[in-house]
């Protein structure tokens, strides 16, 4: 099964982050380890036009042409609508691209999105071409007035960023689910352990974005093997379909159909 990003058919679920490793040579190989066709940049880190963030630049490109992996730009510490359109504008000139992970940040105590500047930045966005990947809370009536506007793909958080905390509502990231079941749904942030990507895609989330829980850990390499693997678990979980949950035991060897010699009063 493939996941669909605005049209384009990608095999892997696992969308990763580039920030946060301790060395540009870790970044590249966490990247190959976990088969992510989609990486995470910021114009604000990397911009190519003044050499910043060189070595990662110099490694992400060779990546995108290699490994065939695309861009998603972000507009990270962007705190209002105008300032993230301008940041995305830049980034597709820069980048190429006109998929965008638009971040637009409310508070600075917990990074939570702001959803009046996000809805605003988004159709502006949209209007202009983009293909817009907004990050935003598990709120449903925020994710439904973002598919409203022409948002194909949402991107609700498990915990805030960074947090590692990881799916602290499921309730709403299930009621997202079911109330959009035509968008693309990823769970963005707040993931900390595989076994918190496997959950989500165990509720029938098309993918996963993160980049702490694989950067910060004692290897990332191995980490994001992890993740890749228990995104495959979760979504062949998802698909397999997962049985429900009873209020009573029920006997795993039922006394219909089993062989005569474990009938009662057979020795």
């Amino acid at each position: 099964m493939t996941i669909n990003i605005y049209g384009t058919e990608l095999e892997s679920r696992l969308l990763i982050g580039s920030a946060l490793y301790p060395s540009p040579e870790v970044m590249k190989n966490a990247i190959i380890a976990s088969g992510a066709q989609v990486v995470t940049l910021s114009l604000k880190r990397q911009n190519p036009s003044d050499n910043g963030g060189a070595k990662i630049w110099q490694y992400i490109q060779q990546l995108s042409t290699e490994k065939q992996i695309h861009l998603l730009p972000n507009t990270a510490g962007c705190k209002s609508a105008k300032e993230a359109v301008t940041l995305a504008k830049m980034s597709r000139e820069l980048f190429a691209t006109d998929w965008i992970k638009l971040e637009v940040i409310g508070d600075d105590y917990n990074l939570q999105p702001d959803p009046i500047e996000l809805l605003t930045a988004t159709k502006e966005l949209l209007a202009a071409g983009f293909k817009v990947l907004p990050y935003c809370t598990d709120d449903l009536v925020l994710c439904q007035r973002l598919y409203d506007l022409g948002c194909q793909v949402i991107m609700p958080w498990a915990s805030p960023i960074g947090t590692g905390k990881g799916l602290l509502t499921p309730y709403n990231l299930e009621t997202i689910r079911a109330r959009l079941p035509d968008a693309t749904l990823i769970v963005d942030a707040g993931i900390g352990r595989p076994s918190d990507a496997c959950q989500a895609m165990e509720m029938g989330y098309d993918g996963v974005l993160l980049n702490s829980a694989v950067a910060l850990a004692d290897n990332p390499v191995l980490m994001a093997k992890a993740f890749s693997a228990a995104i495959t678990a979760g979504e062949q979980g998802y698909l397999a379909g997962i049985m429900d949950k009873r209020q009573t035991a029920q006997p795993s060897t039922p006394t219909l159909d089993t062989p005569f010699w474990h009938q009662p009063g057979v020795n």
